[in-house]
Formats: structure tokens, C-alpha cells, sequence
């Protein structure tokens, strides 16, 4: 098995500025079900375990919970062999977390979207 090769900044693709919006579980299915194989998604910057635990995490309740809601979306889309989820580490306790589209394992579309409700 072949090393893969570090995602650049401009395999990346952006879903909303740095100050916009964050991404939610919706945003995120819309990004797998049109993915082409191969394209990147950072869906998370920081401390994934620090930011969703709100005893320790400095992110506002809301924005917790729907960090919390992307990360387990993003692990049953895994487990659904439809994206690799890694991780580039940006510095001390800072890390990119990364969703790599995978090949359709069938139709895309409304039916790709269906599955990844159902999973939830």
C-alpha cells in the first residue's frame, strides 16, 4: 500500500469563509453526496476532543453542540466506507480534521443522503 501524499491547501475544499458560518451535519451530507473521489473537507480546526467537551472547551455551548453533531455524522459516514477521516496536525494541540471523499459504493444523490440519515 502506497503512502498518500499530504493534502494541500488548494485540494481543500472550502464550504464557508474563516469568520462565516461553521458547517453543520447538513452541509456536511450535501459535500459527501456531490464529492468527487479523492476531494478534501476540513470540517473541524482546534482540538476536536477539547472543543466538543464543555466542561474544558472555550467554543459557546451552540457552537459545541453542533461540532459534537458534525463529528459523529462524520465518524457514521466513515463507518459507511464513504469518507476517510484523517487528521494534519497544525501545531501544539491544534489540528486540521479532515474528511477525504471515498468512491460511491452506490447511487449518488438523494440515495446517498438517505443512507447517511439513516446511519444517524
Amino acid at each position: 500500500m502506497g503512502r498518500l501524499s499530504p493534502i494541500t491547501e488548494a485540494e481543500v475544499v472550502p464550504l464557508h469563509g474563516a469568520n462565516g458560518p461553521g458547517l453543520d451535519e447538513v452541509g456536511l451530507a450535501a459535500w459527501i453526496a456531490q464529492a468527487e473521489p479523492g476531494e478534501a473537507l476540513v470540517y473541524h480546526r482546534g482540538f476536536l476532543a477539547v472543543d466538543a467537551t464543555s466542561v474544558i472547551s472555550k467554543l459557546p455551548a451552540d457552537r459545541q453542540r453542533t461540532l459534537q453533531l458534525v463529528a459523529a455524522a462524520a465518524r457514521r459516514a466513515a463507518e459507511q466506507n464513504l469518507v476517510h477521516l484523517v487528521q494534519s496536525r497544525l501545531g501544539p494541540d491544534a489540528f486540521a480534521y479532515i474528511a477525504v471523499a471515498r468512491p460511491k459504493p452506490g447511487p449518488s444523490g438523494a440515495a446517498l443522503s438517505m443512507r447517511l440519515l439513516e446511519a444517524a
